[in-house]
C-alpha cells in the first residue's frame, strides 16, 4: 500500500477545495497527487478521518398515480458549458440526517415533496463518486414524489429545469443527452423494472 507523507491545502473555498498529497507508491515511486474535497480542512478529509460520512445526497424518486415518471433535473453546468440530466441532489448540511437532506433538497430544486422508502442500508449508504479526482461520497435516497413543480426555492446561482420523464423520454435522454453516470445507471433500472424499485428487494 502507498504511504502518505504530507497533505497541503491549496485553496480556501466554501464548497470544494484542492489538496496536494505527497506520497510514496507501493513501488517506492514519489507521488504528487491532487485531491478535490468537500472538506474544509485537512483534518476533515476522509484520508484523515477514515470515515465515509456522506458529503451529499442523490434522490431517485418516481412521480404520478401510476408511478410511471422519474423525477430528473436538466441543469446547466459550468464544467461543460452545457446542460446535463441528473437526479435532484445536494450537499448534506452539518448535523443533518441524509434522508432529511433528501427531502429538503428535492423541495428546494423541484418544489416536490418526497416520501422516502425504508430500504436496506446497503442501497443508501454513501458511495464514492469519482475517487480518482475527489474523496466526495454521496448517499442515495429512494422514494415517491408528489405535489406541484415549483422553482420558488431554487438558488439564484442555479439554472434548473424539472423534468418528469416517462420511459420513452428516458430512452431519448439516454440516447441523445448529456447524463450524469449515477443517474444513467438508475435510469436503466427504471426502463427495465416493472416496479421502479424492484431491485431494492434483492438483499432482503
Amino acid at each position: 500500500m502507498g504511504q502518505i507523507h504530507s497533505v497541503e491545502k491549496l485553496t480556501d473555498n466554501k464548497f470544494v477545495n484542492l489538496y496536494n498529497v505527497k506520497a510514496t507508491s507501493v513501488h517506492n515511486t514519489p507521488v504528487s497527487y491532487f485531491v478535490a474535497s468537500r472538506a474544509k480542512s485537512i483534518e476533515q478529509m476522509k484520508l484523515k478521518t477514515k470515515k465515509n460520512t456522506p458529503d451529499g445526497v442523490i434522490i431517485y424518486s418516481v412521480y404520478g398515480e401510476k408511478r410511471d415518471k422519474v423525477v430528473l433535473i436538466r441543469q446547466y453546468r459550468y464544467t461543460l458549458d452545457d446542460y446535463i440530466y441528473e437526479f435532484p441532489a445536494g450537499l448534506v448540511e452539518p448535523g443533518e440526517d441524509f434522508s432529511a437532506g433528501a427531502v429538503r433538497e428535492l423541495y428546494e430544486e423541484t418544489g416536490l415533496t418526497l416520501s422516502p422508502l425504508d430500504v436496506d442500508p446497503a442501497y443508501e449508504k454513501p458511495y464514492f463518486t469519482t475517487i480518482g479526482l475527489t474523496d466526495e461520497s454521496c448517499a442515495t435516497v429512494y422514494g415517491y414524489a408528489s405535489g406541484e413543480i415549483s422553482a420558488d426555492a431554487q438558488e439564484d446561482s442555479e439554472e434548473i429545469e424539472v423534468v418528469l420523464a416517462d420511459k420513452e423520454e428516458v430512452k431519448r435522454i439516454l440516447r441523445e443527452e448529456n447524463v450524469a453516470i449515477m443517474c444513467a445507471y438508475m435510469l436503466m433500472h427504471f426502463l427495465k423494472d416493472e416496479e421502479p424499485f424492484a431491485f431494492l428487494d434483492v438483499l432482503k
